[in-house]
């Protein structure tokens, strides 16, 4: 076998090297369409918050659409709307109890600042539904308005005020247009995953690029979370809630995760010490702003 017959290594490793190439060569591709797709777009300014965001719907009218499609099959994944009259009567209550204030909090931003005019494009588009479910500790908001809260964690809440927390948290997402936001990080985060599944080429490369999409999209959420949190007590303060009734909601959801695993509705959620601490921030940052004369009697 020595001569011509001979193994050709070189040529093999040749072989194997143009294959990695050409991987790599897709994985670049594939990468910066992703992040083209994703940067490329201006942005779309948010009417409430006159904010420039990259959103995967720029028609806030399109993410109502989407909301009211996709609110059906929530409520029949959670029992459907709960049998109680009073505690669906309360949560629409409270929940258009703040959206009302935060028209006046607009229509006087507006007064003051004729050059920044804000809006909520979402309007009468919201609806609150209180839930059957009596084992999920959740609360949740579709894109356009849907907010919902389960029966499980409606009847842990000791207070109006902490009820009126959890609604202004989800009414927060909404307004801030998170949904959105998500599908459009997403599809970035789709596209990095399969580059680097394209570069791998194995299972373990794909498993890895999974992870590495699902630890991208829990950092976003809970950035989310967090602002969502700043909303609820905004929301609160404009509505004459006591805002630390959120922190009450904080223990809440400490108490009903058991010490073991947490419960749904803080499964991306940051630890609720943390939050608890950024509550307190956002309390003495907006007291203040929303009411500069002193706040009045708040309820509880």
């Amino acid at each position: 076998m020595f001569g011509r017959g001979a193994p050709q290594p070189s040529r093999a490793r040749g072989g194997a090297g143009g294959a990695m190439k050409m991987r790599l060569l897709i994985a670049l591709a594939v990468a910066a369409f992703a992040f083209l797709s994703y940067y490329a777009k201006p942005g779309d300014r948010n009417e409430v918050t006159g904010e420039v965001q990259r959103v995967a719907m720029e028609d806030e009218r399109e993410e109502v659409q989407l909301g009211l499609q996709a609110a059906p099959e929530m409520v029949s994944q959670h029992g459907g709307p709960a049998r109680d009259v009073a505690g669906q009567q309360t949560v629409q209550t409270i929940g258009w109890r703040l959206l009302d204030a935060l028209e006046q909090d607009l229509a006087r931003h507006n007064r003051q600042h004729p050059e920044d005019q804000r809006s909520n494009p979402y309007g009468k588009a919201f609806r609150f539904t209180l839930l059957a479910d009596p084992r999920t500790v959740n609360a949740f908001a579709l894109p356009g308005g849907p907010v919902f809260v389960t029966k499980a964690l409606y009847d842990r809440l000791p207070t109006e005020g902490a009820k009126a927390g959890v609604i202004g948290h989800e009414i927060g997402h909404v307004l801030a247009r998170h949904g959105n936001q998500r599908m459009a990080k997403q599809g970035l985060y789709q596209g990095l995953a399969g580059a680097i599944g394209v570069l791998g080429g194995d299972a373990n490369s794909a498993r890895m690029a999974q992870m590495v999409s699902s630890v991208l999209s829990m950092k976003y959420g809970r950035d989310q979370e967090l602002e969502s949190d700043e909303w609820g007590v905004r929301l609160m303060l404009m509505a004459k809630y006591d805002p630390r009734s959120l922190i009450t909601v904080m223990e809440v959801l400490k108490e009903a995760s058991g010490g073991g695993a947490p419960p749904e509705f803080m499964s991306t959620h940051p630890s609720p010490e943390n939050r608890e601490a950024r509550i307190e921030e956002a309390i003495a940052k907006w007291t203040p702003i929303i009411y500069p004369d002193g706040a009045p009697e708040l309820r509880p």
